[in-house]
């Protein structure tokens, strides 16, 4: 009787010691500007410091925000956020807020989200997760994004 209480005690327990060991996970990734209005990176994009950014989690089920945590990126267009918690099943995006840059200010509508894994469940030891890069459009292309894009286009066929 002793052995079957220990070993569901260890059952129960143990995940929750794993879990209490946990480090953070770490989100990065990097606001741009997309001076050719391009929808993707180009030579002509610049990262932009003291954009804000924020990770929302919701609810798969019921879709109500459960996290959200903000940061803002540093000199160089880069973001580092620490998240303390395991989301599970919880849908988590990293979303662009701001962008201080008044020329740069229309987030990119397929480019204003990226999508992070939170949960150590899903078989992925690093707690270091890199999000995709999310943009602001210019507001007028810049000047040579025209010959830049035909080029690109170009190399694709």
């Amino acid at each position: 009787m002793a052995a079957k209480l220990f070993l569901l005690l260890s059952i129960c327990l143990l995940p929750m010691i794993v879990n209490a060991q946990r480090k953070p996970f770490q989100i990065i990734g990097k606001v741009y500007c997309d001076a050719c209005r391009a929808g993707f990176e180009t030579s002509k994009c610049s990262y932009i410091p003291g954009a804000r950014v924020e990770i929302k989690c919701y609810d798969r089920n019921t879709l109500r925000l459960k996290y959200r945590i903000g940061a803002v990126t540093d000199s160089t267009g880069t973001y580092n956020i620490l998240v303390e918690d395991d989301h599970q099943d919880q849908l988590c995006n990293v979303y662009l807020v701001s962008s201080p840059v008044p020329r740069c200010q229309t987030k990119d509508p397929r480019r204003k989200k990226a999508s992070v894994i939170l949960t150590g469940g899903n078989g992925a030891s690093s707690t270091l997760h890199y999000a995709n890069a999310m943009g602001f459009f210019q507001d007028k292309p810049a000047a040579g994004c025209e010959e830049l894009l035909k080029k690109l286009l170009q190399d694709d066929e």
